[in-house]
């Protein structure tokens, strides 16, 4: 990892592997900035961006425990704007190219990404991310308007297909979000904080980061060549101090909004490891867990990006599951389940070695990053 630092692809990268609940090793390579070149702190805040999924998914499975929701519920039950979606017709030209849906959205599709729904820069020339784009959906630059609004929005924007047949991924997180606030009656951070963060301990995982805070937000950058993530080079992308994290956000992105230490995101993972509890707090039953890691997608479909391949990968309920190993893979590495944040934070747990690992960095964009799968290849090849 450290070779990534010195050749100037990465400004730092911390790892972590663990069996079961058990630290094996924590390391940190790199620096907090570039400028100071001051060394990257263990108690550094990260912005997680889509580690926050799996945060969001768990916490909507609260819910799911308390009997507020069945995942075969329509979401235009609980979110009326979702009651009319139309779908793009085949080789649409115009984002109004489109047909009535023949199937509602259900809940277990927003929590597996298989409602249709789109993002709006993972295939930025397609006709459905440039409605997304158009219809003012820009989850990476744009917080000003509530989850409420934001439901409101994507739900007059077309379906990519029709619910429950393919998968893409999306924004239905974020609709997962809104959801857990009309379920529970609470703005969706006060429902973690009192439900997740506070039980876990995760004291400085939040959507901004304070003054007091700041010294410790590593500066985000991006490669001078977006085109080859090896070449050397980097650029500041966000600030500590004045970005997009240090004021209040109005959009409480369920799908990439927070951000938080190795500390408290371990505590988070801990839980999940081992069996929904962690340190006497119990979050989510067993059986919860193992459904959610169960596939969700209708047979035959897996995931795949269109600049990333994902072979033998399916999705379950907030969690990627490798299903089937690929010519490479260790068998240890069967039944892995995994996400990671678009600027360089992957957590895989692998339940058949009894192992997890961790590894992150601030580079945008870092996800499926050579590093990460360097990384991860050396954690198996080494700890099985």
């Amino acid at each position: 990892m450290q070779d990534y630092v010195d050749k100037d692809i990465l400004s730092c990268v911390s790892t972590l592997v663990m069996r079961g609940t058990d630290v094996l090793d924590y390391s940190t390579f790199g620096y907090m900035d570039t400028e100071t070149r001051a060394p990257l702190r263990s108690d550094a805040i990260y912005r997680i961006y889509s580690n926050t999924k799996i945060i969001t998914s768990v916490a909507l499975m609260m819910l799911y425990e308390q009997g507020k929701f069945g995942l075969d519920d329509e979401l235009a039950s609980y979110i009326p704007a979702f009651g009319d979606p139309k779908v793009l017709c085949e080789g649409a030209t115009d984002a109004a190219d489109v047909v009535a849906s023949a199937e509602p959205i259900r809940i277990r599709h927003i929590l597996s990404h298989s409602a249709g729904l789109s993002y709006g820069f993972i295939e930025p020339e397609s006709v459905i991310d440039q409605a997304y784009m158009a219809g003012g959906l820009n989850v990476l630059t744009d917080f000003s308007i509530d989850l409420e609004e934001f439901c409101d929005r994507a739900a007059q924007l077309p379906l990519a297909y029709e619910p429950g047949t393919s998968w893409r991924y999306s924004v239905a997180t974020d609709v997962c979000a809104r959801l857990i606030e009309v379920l529970s009656g609470q703005k969706f951070d006060a429902f973690l904080k009192a439900n997740v963060f506070a039980p876990l301990g995760m004291i400085d995982t939040d959507f901004r980061v304070p003054e007091e805070k700041a010294d410790r937000f590593i500066t985000m950058y991006a490669p001078e060549d977006l085109l080859d993530p090896m070449q050397p080079g980097l650029v500041k992308a966000d600030d500590p101090r004045t970005g997009t994290y240090n004021t209040p956000r109005t959009l409480l992105s369920g799908g990439g909004g927070l951000v938080s230490t190795v500390a408290d995101y371990m505590a988070f993972i801990r839980m999940i490891v081992n069996g929904g509890e962690w340190q006497g707090q119990r979050i989510l039953e067993a059986e919860t867990l193992e459904l959610m890691r169960t596939n969700q997608l209708a047979e035959g479909v897996g995931v795949a990006f269109p600049m990333w391949a994902m072979p033998g990968t399916v999705f379950g309920l907030g969690f990627a599951l490798k299903e089937t190993l690929q010519e490479g893979d260790p068998e240890a590495s069967r039944n892995e389940y995994h996400w990671g944040g678009m600027a360089g934070t992957h957590t895989w747990m692998a339940p058949e070695a009894d192992i997890m690992g961790f590894c992150g960095t601030q580079r945008m964009p870092g996800f499926w990053h050579p590093f990460s799968h360097e990384f991860k290849s050396m954690v198996y090849a080494t700890v099985t």
